[in-house]
Formats: structure tokens, sequence, C-alpha cells
């Protein structure tokens, strides 16, 4: 994407630093690990990080108020617009009532986000916006775009819900909102296209319930990546097929491989949600602590 994760944007295999690859390179051999990680507060129940890779900046959904209640309509979350450097350039950056706003995704100067039983589209120049409900969904979590399409999760009812087209920001436009799949005990929560055309979901269910990463091929097939790990949150994949995921069990930003397995790399979060990349860089919500915390990778 454009996107969440600078996301399908293939960065330059340059060497950052010594020591330090952006994410996107080969796999080496090497373990990744945290060559630095950066506190940031000013933020109100932060949920979701989408990169804009193009306009380098960063777009934070923070649910507000005082309490930690993800499924209240209490019209006080909001976007802001953030720095690379995790400085707030712009606390309210769309002029719209959220309630308990959560995944965020950028591409081609859009940002979709996620609002408890529905999804907004945004113009990221413009700032223009539009609603969409989604009929029979509970929680909507994680959007993700892939051929066209907007995907979104709903980890409480496990289902996965389908709006085509994607960019339904023209009013002309009538999207069809579909069910993907339903009770697949998955609960996905983060979605993410995978380099092999399939989608990849990260399973959010309780603290003794716990779920793995699960992959949707094209013709909507289902089948299990990892086995279970704990409360699974942000997803992103690497160039070699690897994966980096948060889990709320274990409090971290991980690194899974089919070769290595789950490794911890960013420890102490008490709700690290979903997060963007950008280079060498990640962008964790800690939605507990109303913290993003800016985490650099290398080898």
């Amino acid at each position: 994407m454009q996107s969440k994760a600078a996301a399908g944007v293939i960065f330059p295999i340059a060497l950052l630093a010594a020591g330090c690859a952006a994410l996107e390179g080969a796999d080496d051999g090497r373990p990744w690990r945290v060559l630095s990680d950066t506190k940031v507060a000013g933020f109100t129940f932060p949920e979701s990080v989408g990169c804009d890779a193009a306009g380098k900046v960063l777009y934070v959904s923070n649910f507000g108020g005082t309490e930690l209640k993800p499924a209240e309509k209490d019209g006080k979350g909001f976007i802001s617009k953030v720095a690379l450097d995790g400085k707030v350039l712009e606390q309210r950056a769309f002029d719209v009532t959220l309630n308990k706003p959560k995944g965020i995704w950028v591409e081609g100067g859009r940002l979709w986000v996620t609002d408890i039983d529905s999804v907004w589209i945004f113009d990221t120049a413009s700032r223009k916006g539009r609603r969409l409900e989604l009929p029979g969904i509970q929680f909507a979590n994680d959007p993700a775009v892939q051929g066209g399409v907007l995907y979104v999760s709903d980890n409480r009812s496990d289902q996965l819900f389908r709006v085509e087209p994607a960019d339904f920001l023209d009013a002309a436009v009538q999207p069809r909102v579909s069910v993907a799949w339903s009770k697949k005990s998955i609960n996905p929560n983060g979605l993410w296209p995978a380099r092999d055309g399939s989608l990849l979901m990260a399973g959010f269910m309780s603290a003794d319930q716990a779920r793995g990463i699960h992959a949707m091929a094209k013709d909507g097939t289902v089948t299990a990546v990892t086995q279970p790990i704990g409360r699974l949150d942000g997803l992103y994949q690497m160039r070699d097929g690897s994966i980096l995921a948060t889990d709320w069990n274990s409090g971290s930003l991980f690194h899974w491989s089919a070769k290595g397995g789950k490794q911890d790399l960013a420890k102490d979060f008490k709700g690290p949600a979903d997060f963007c990349v950008m280079g060498d860089t990640v962008y964790v919500p800690d939605l507990a602590q109303s913290q993003v915390r800016i985490i650099r990778l290398g080898k």
C-alpha cells in the first residue's frame, strides 16, 4: 500500500546504517533485533498507526475519552496527523464525528478507518470523507485493500467483510457489502495482503483462547499459516515471506518465520495494537498506555 505499512511499496534495499537494513531487504539468515525504541506520549488510547509513504506522515486513530471503552459510541474519537518523529501535527485531521476509530489503511491518497459498525473513507488532500455502514458487523476492526476490494475484519463475530469497490468516496458510487466468510474460529483482527495474492489474517480472541495467523487464498480457501500464538493484532509481511505482528498475551512486537518460529523483538507493551512500517522503522501504538513506540529494527 502506499499505505498502512507503506504497504505494497518496495523500499530500496540499500543499507541504512551499519548493521541496519530496510525491512524489505532479502533475508540473510541473521535475526532481526531492536536498534532503538522511543516512546512518544500525547495520544489518547491510540489503536492504529497508518503510514502515508507518499506524504511522509503518519495517521493515528485515537479513542479519546478518559476510559478504555472500545465499543462505546460516544463521539469522542479522532484521527491525528503525526510527523515521523512522533510530533502531532494536527490533533484532529478530519472534521467528522468518530466514536472508537480503529484500523487504518492508507493508499493512493485515500485513508480508510473502521469505527465499530462502519468504515470511513477520506481523501487525505481535500479531507472529504464518507461513512459506510456495514450491516451485520459487530466490531469492525482492521481494513485492508487488495485488488480494488476493501476487506474489514470483525474478531468478535468471527467474520471477514468485503466492500467492493474499495474506493466509495464519491456519493454516486454504491458499494456492495458482503461476508467473505463466517465462523471459522479465526477471530480475525489484523489484515495484510500477502505477496502470493492471499490475504493474511491475525486472530484475537481471549487470553486463554490463543489464535494464530491464517491466509485466505484468491478462491476464498482459508488455511492456517501458524499454530495458535496468542491475542494477535497488527500484521505485516516482509519480502522473504516472514511476518511481523503484535501480541497482547506476550506484550510484544514479534517476528515469525516458518524456520525460526516466533521471536519477540520489542517487549513490555500493555496493549500492542495495529502498527505500520516505513523503511526500517515500525510505528506501534500501545493502546492501554496511550503511547506510540517508534522502533528501528536491524540485524
